[in-house]
């Protein structure tokens, strides 16, 4: 089984992909889809898309799982979040074969650390304890890897 993890956002959207083996977890790869914030939307969007078909077709995932969208403070930071994580599941619908599953950030956090409130440096922390072959070099791709990792444990299998 391999999962792919998602962490969307606009400026930067983050990928790791793990492999299942019995109760066993492995890092298999992970990255961040940069975009440029002075393309418009649209264009924005479609470097998010390009990105993620890469990497399924590369990677060919079983299951995907993404990240909840929050409302916080500001709504245009959430509408643009939304924008991410619409085409971030589009084009996860259009790969054959990939199941999608939604996960609330403190739901994450929570499964990586014991603590539903945890820092994003508790979450590095935790992954490259969980996956010491991980390289991840951002926070957004242990954020992927730790959304993965979050599904594992929640068994939806199917």
């Amino acid at each position: 089984m391999k999962i792919l993890g998602i962490d969307p956002g606009l400026k930067k959207t983050g990928w790791g992909l793990i492999s299942v083996k019995e109760n066993n977890i492995s890092f298999i790869a992970s990255g961040t889809i940069k975009t440029n914030e002075k393309q418009p939307l649209h264009k924005r969007i479609v470097d998010i898309h390009q990105g993620l078909i890469k990497v399924t077709e590369l990677y060919k995932p079983n299951q995907a799982a993404i990240e909840e969208t929050f409302i916080n403070s500001n709504p245009i930071s959430s509408l643009k979040l939304g924008h991410a994580r619409g085409v971030a599941m589009l084009s996860l619908s259009l790969s054959k074969n990939i199941e999608i599953f939604e996960y609330s950030a403190t739901a994450v956090k929570k499964a990586i650390t014991g603590f539903g409130r945890a820092d994003k440096n508790q979450i590095a922390t935790m992954i490259k304890y969980l996956l010491p072959n991980s390289d991840s070099k951002t926070e957004d791709e242990s954020d992927a890897l730790a959304i993965a990792i979050c599904h594992n444990n929640h068994k939806i299998y199917r």
